[in-house]
């Protein structure tokens, strides 16, 4: 009997094996490109079709179960319950720390794969249940109204570039041969507004805007192995970005050498012949994307596929085409794969929030807070001093203000006001009122209670409630984004109001936003204003200790803020004329780059290794800095270059390398800056590619964009 049944056994295992083994594409012993050309070879038209959709149904036939592509983790899991939620993505980019931002992406993938596999346990298999997620959004922030601003990492093109490369970095994981989550680069590749527009607005920049503003990043994810590109709902240069053969082809595919997939931001391809009305049916515009070579389609267009090889629009080598890096990409994820070979395999659902990642949310809390302004020193406050502190605004109870959007949700979100109250001594008495509304209504409260306190400290700005994606933000009337840069008016009333009730008293302002905005207003009421961003889940407790001395401020502001609006070009215009700090001339109320600390720093020498360069060449220089004051703190020494040709496309400075550094009190510390000269180049028209220009550059070192400490020649030859 004992035989029959080792027999039997042996048959199983045999016929089995002979199964995979005819099914070439589960054997993990070969490519992902083998595996998928494999699979492609046995599927129908239809189900080749079928697996170019977002939410790809199975093919049981093949053991290929359904898969829906659409997750998102901008600054952590999103829309997927439990996750650690971190500072929304302009936070992130405001500690110029990419060490730190590959920390963070890291947890998130980490997460990303417990959750996945805790998900498959449940055969949950719905949406953002899956490990392809849509971000990071690299998209250049040109204009501060733009609500989806938030998202971005700032204005710069360079930060931009390390910061979503670190990101990427952290999300696809260091193994060789799997990728712990796909990574995309998003909105490809000119797309920042206005909101309410974008499903139909065409951008129009110069060549050379396009290639030294807007394109950088794009390419840096590209050569950084980004595993998917999302194009952009709008036209650039006429053409709808999802149906650019120019754009998606010829650059990104062949002058670039992308070889991941491309995916259609959502229902894109409706636009095509809806809104842009480059085609006049659904299956035109299907037609008119596969030819252009978008992969994956976030939307139902690609439904209309089989009719369009049908009609000849297309051939079914084109599906094929399109088909391949797209399992490609699942073939990498291991979705065909035995757990047994996951390198992720034993990740526990604990992982999810755990403390080392809520203590990398306060970590990354801390960097990302920008202190703009400390009167007399009033920061940090002295608790042993404080007997009663009043705790008002209508951001200072709100959850909303820390989370931003495209957000996870965690058990552990600790509001400003929380996180003041849980470090006070019991001997220290707290109050806390609203105080106003977040817009409209003039009716204020708390002066009552203010009067009693030895401080008082005002939260107050946006939530996104207010600003954010077009349909997100639902107390937006203009899509998401602002028409204007200044707080609301009845916050600047209240605290107007607070400073004539408590004039002698101090008044501590923090901030909550994603964008640029205009304080001007309120910079005679307040004391000290900090710029908290929307901090995250630990956003709280890191501002509480901020305020109170426990940490020193050191992030720096990602963008320009500008005095008005009425310093602005058109919304509308994609040209970088008098945007940002590389092309504005006028005074900025806070220069990019910004940011005070408790600490002083002084900018001791800075010495390059040689004064002339041959092309190609890297820059090597080397910072001394000191700190003067009694307090340990990190400064962001940040270099600039001018360029020894002028006009209207060239910028007036640009950022090519900075450096966090940490100086002890009365410490001198040395900080080694590597620029490689491509960070120096700029487009060149008439030879088509970019090129370094010959001649005389100045290095400007110092801690913003504005602030400049010291100047170095150079010479590239």
């Amino acid at each position: 009997m004992k035989i029959l049944i080792l027999v039997l056994v042996t048959l199983l295992q045999t016929a089995l094996f002979a199964q995979d083994t005819a099914w070439r594409f589960m054997d993990v012993s070969i490519s992902p490109n083998v595996r998928a050309l494999d699979l492609t070879s046995r599927l129908t038209l239809a189900e080749k079709c079928s697996l170019l959709m977002y939410n790809s149904p199975s093919v049981s036939r093949l053991g290929i179960a359904e898969y829906n592509w659409w997750n998102e983790c901008l600054h952590g899991v999103a829309r997927a319950g439990k996750a650690t939620v971190f500072p929304q993505s302009i936070g992130l980019a405001a500690t110029f720390d990419p060490e730190l931002i590959f920390q963070v992406a890291d947890a998130i993938s980490t997460e990303a794969r417990a959750k996945y596999m805790a998900a498959r346990r449940k055969d949950n298999l719905s949406q953002y249940t899956g490990l392809t997620f849509w971000t990071p959004n690299v998209n250049i922030f040109r204009d501060p109204r733009w609500g989806r601003g938030q998202e971005t990492y700032g204005e710069d093109p360079l930060l931009t570039s390390l910061i979503g490369v670190s990101f990427v970095k952290g999300l696809q994981g260091k193994d060789g041969s799997h990728l712990k989550t796909a990574a995309c680069a998003k909105h490809f590749i000119v797309h920042s507004g206005p909101e309410a527009g974008r499903h139909h607005f065409n951008a129009n920049p110069t060549e050379a805007d396009f290639y030294n503003t807007y394109a950088p990043a794009f390419k840096a994810l590209v050569d950084a192995g980004v595993e998917s590109v999302m194009c952009a709902y709008n036209r650039t240069w006429d053409e709808p970005c999802c149906g650019s053969s120019p754009l998606l082809h010829d650059l990104l595919r062949t002058k670039w050498g992308f070889k991941g997939h491309i995916v259609s931001d959502c229902w894109a391809l409706d636009d095509m012949w809806l809104r842009h009305q480059v085609a006049n049916s659904e299956i035109e515009a299907a037609a008119l994307a596969a030819r252009a070579g978008t992969n994956l389609n976030c939307g139902s267009i690609y439904h209309f596929l089989p009719e369009a090889v049908e009609k000849g629009l297309i051939t079914e080598a084109t599906v094929d085409t399109l088909l391949q890096p797209v399992l490609v990409t699942r073939f990498k994820l291991g979705m065909f794969d035995p757990d047994s070979v996951s390198p992720w395999r034993n990740l526990s659902p604990d992982t999810v929030n755990c403390l080392n990642h809520r203590q990398l949310a306060y970590k990354a809390a801390l960097e990302s807070c920008v202190l703009l302004q400390n009167t007399n020193h009033i920061l940090p406050l002295d608790e042993s001093k404080l007997k009663n502190i009043f705790i008002t605004g209508p951001t200072a109870a709100e959850t909303d203000a820390l989370l931003g959007n495209y957000n996870g949700f965690s058990g552990n979100l600790v509001t400003i006001l929380e996180g003041i109250t849980n470090r006070l001594d019991p001997g220290t008495m707290a109050d806390y009122s609203r105080g106003c509304l977040l817009s409209g209504d003039s009716v204020f409260h708390g002066f009552w209670q203010a009067g009693f306190s030895d401080v008082v400290i005002v939260s107050m700005g946006y939530t996104r409630l207010v600003e954010g994606e077009d349909g997100d933000a639902m107390l937006s009337n203009h899509g998401g984004d602002r028409i204007d840069l200044g707080l609301p008016g009845n916050q600047i009333g209240f605290l107007r109001q607070m400073r004539k009730t408590c004039p002698l008293k101090p008044i501590i302002v923090v901030i909550t936003g994603g964008s640029a905005i205009d304080i001007s207003s309120i910079q005679p009421y307040a004391d000290a204003i900090l710029l908290a961003w929307y901090p995250g889940e630990q956003g709280g407790n890191a501002i509480a200790d901020l305020l109170f001395g426990e940490a020193n401020p050191s992030g720096k502001l990602p963008v320009t803020i500008y005095r008005s609006v009425d310093d602005l070009p058109s919304y509308e215009d994609y040209s970088m004329k008098s945007r940002t700090y590389r092309y504005f001339s006028g005074e900025a109320l806070f220069p990019f780059g910004f940011g005070l600390s408790y600490a002083d720093f002084k900018y001791e020498s800075a010495l390059t290794d040689r004064t002339a360069y041959q092309q190609g060449e890297n820059i090597r220089l080397t910072v001394k800095l000191k700190n003067t004051s009694k307090v340990l703190g990190t400064e962001v020494v940040q270099v600039y270059c001018d360029y020894p040709v002028s006009g209207e496309s060239i910028p007036k400075k640009s950022l090519v390398a900075f450096a966090r550094i940490e100086v002890l009190p009365d410490s001198l510390q040395s900080v080694d800056l590597l620029i490689p000269m491509d960070n120096l180049k700029l487009w060149d028209s008439q030879l088509n590619d970019y090129q370094i220009a010959k001649g005389t550059y100045h290095l400007f070192i110092g801690s913003s964009s504005q602030d400049v400490q010291m100047t170095k020649t150079i010479e590239i030859r």
